[in-house]
């Protein structure tokens, strides 16, 4: 029989309905590193979805045949060595394609139109002592006829393609960072930081990802450009990020994800007050219609496993 632990199943708000197979199931609200190898001992399948659970855990647990990620990232888990164990590792895709474009709209339409000072501005009276009936403090920028960059060509940023449409913005997919060769309907990555108006990131976040965007990155944007990230922090270097923000060599920046989350606290951006930065808690991908979703693919995966054809699988 199955043994099933779900290492932090407070982080995945739906029902979860169990496996329709003989298991036992087991979830823990949250656990932290010192408590992986201890309450995975005896476990057949770990769930997991941002506890870490690197090589020197998954040696010491025998009996590990598959992990499931309650996820589309993977960079939590070691999956050379789940690959080199044996260890089937699954993840969640496609769940978020309405839920994340939203957050992005969300964000990109608050800095463009500068909701967050005139929001300031009303509670501070300055709407109440115009001597006409509006203010002209702070600039409006219009969605429409400006240039979106999209480095990241999956589900998620196809879907972002779509919603740019409907508001009549022009579309630049990104090429990798330093290709040679342009690849049909893509836009060379230097020429897209060049020529956007906003550029969003909808990448997994790995060794070659990490710091995609930093101080040589934002010296090629425009001035008045925003950038969106509801990806993973590690994409950025918020050191470069804050330097630009604060500087005003970029227009403004929404972000739904820092490198560590949670962050501690002191961290520069979580004091950053400028109305220009958007900072949300990493809940872009947690609309409850996507999170029910979520769940009900995270008990296909498990299920496929044990029927001996697991699918969405990373190893």
């Amino acid at each position: 029989m199955e043994k099933i632990v779900f290492l932090d199943s407070d982080t995945v708000i739906a029902d979860v309905r169990r496996p329709s197979f003989a298991h036992e199931w087991v979830a823990y609200p949250a656990t932290n590193a010192e408590q992986v190898v201890e309450r995975l001992q005896e476990a057949t399948i770990a769930i997991t979805n941002k506890v870490l659970l690197r090589r020197e855990s998954l040696a010491q647990l025998p009996k590990l045949k598959m992990v499931a990620i309650a996820a589309t990232g993977t960079d939590n888990v070691d999956i050379e060595y789940c690959r080199e164990r044996g260890i089937v590792v699954s993840n969640i895709r496609d769940y978020s394609v309405h839920t994340v474009p939203e957050h992005v709209f969300m964000l990109m339409l608050a800095l463009r139109r500068n909701l967050l000072a005139f929001r300031e501005e009303v509670r501070d009276g300055a709407w109440q002592r115009a001597a006409q009936f509006c203010l002209f403090t702070h600039p409006v920028q219009d969605l429409y006829g400006s240039t979106l960059g999209i480095v990241g060509h999956g589900a998620i940023g196809k879907a972002v393609a779509q919603i740019a449409a409907v508001f009549g913005m022009r579309v630049l997919f990104a090429e990798h960072k330093g290709s040679a060769y342009v690849r049909p309907g893509y836009t060379a990555f230097d020429t897209v930081l060049r020529d956007s108006d906003a550029i969003t990131l909808h990448l997994p976040l790995n060794t070659q990802t990490r710091h995609l965007i930093g101080t040589a990155e934002f010296e090629r944007m425009r001035p008045h450009a925003l950038l969106i990230n509801t990806a993973r922090g590690g994409l950025v270097d918020e050191e470069a990020l804050l330097a630009a923000l604060r500087s005003g060599r970029i227009g403004g920046a929404g972000f739904d994800v820092l490198g560590k989350e949670p962050p501690t606290a002191g961290h520069p951006l979580l004091d950053l007050d400028l109305p220009n930065f958007i900072l949300t808690p990493h809940i872009a991908w947690s609309g409850r219609t996507a999170m029910q979703t979520l769940a009900d693919m995270l008990i296909d995966n498990i299920e496929a496993f044990v029927a001996g054809t697991p699918n969405n699988r990373v190893t």
